[in-house]
């Protein structure tokens, strides 16, 4: 057994990484929307990582997603994400290098709110793990999901357009 991680942590750990096969089959649209998978570069490794993230909503016009960041502004691919290492987004049979925004806390609770309405029997199994992620007695109102997307940002993806960089230009070498 792997040193603080609970059989329970390593069965999620598990199933959470179940779909990444079908992606790297092709067969993404088997998934469906509901779950993304990210792939992104270390800030200090420099190397590949991909993450299987849950999807609270999509939207079909733009193909942007929302996700949450489930271990707060501490989560390694967020991280990853800020410093520039953003390389590609799988989720159905739709594929983009990514651009990304952190929602304002109002924002992120109507997506959560949303996913909640959408979702009613996930919502209930989701509404005792965002409590325990969060130390926050999370009951579904308005006020508590604000407490809880203070600390678990929601996060916007979506295709990069052409003029964006995900890495600040380099500056050229002096002219001489």
């Amino acid at each position: 057994m792997l040193a603080g991680v609970s059989p329970l942590n390593r069965a999620a750990r598990v199933l959470f990484k179940a779909p990444v096969p079908f992606y790297d089959l092709g067969l993404g649209a088997l998934v469906g929307h509901r779950f993304c998978l990210l792939t992104h570069r270390g800030r200090r490794s420099g190397l590949v990582y991909r993450t299987m993230l849950e999807v609270l909503d999509r939207d079909p016009e733009t193909r942007g997603i929302h996700v949450i960041a489930g271990l707060g502004r501490g989560s390694q691919w967020l991280q990853n994400l800020e410093a520039g290492g953003a390389l590609e987004v799988r989720c159905g049979s739709d594929r983009f290098v990514p651009a990304y925004r952190v929602l304002a806390t109002g924002e992120g609770a109507q997506v959560l709110a949303g996913y909640e309405r959408d979702h009613r029997l996930a919502a209930r199994v989701i509404a005792p793990v965002l409590g325990r992620l969060t130390g926050i007695s999370y009951d579904g109102t308005d006020e508590s999901r604000h407490r809880v997307v203070d600390q678990l940002p929601v996060i916007e993806l979506r295709p990069r357009r052409a003029t964006e960089l995900s890495h600040p230009a380099p500056t050229p070498p002096p002219a001489g």
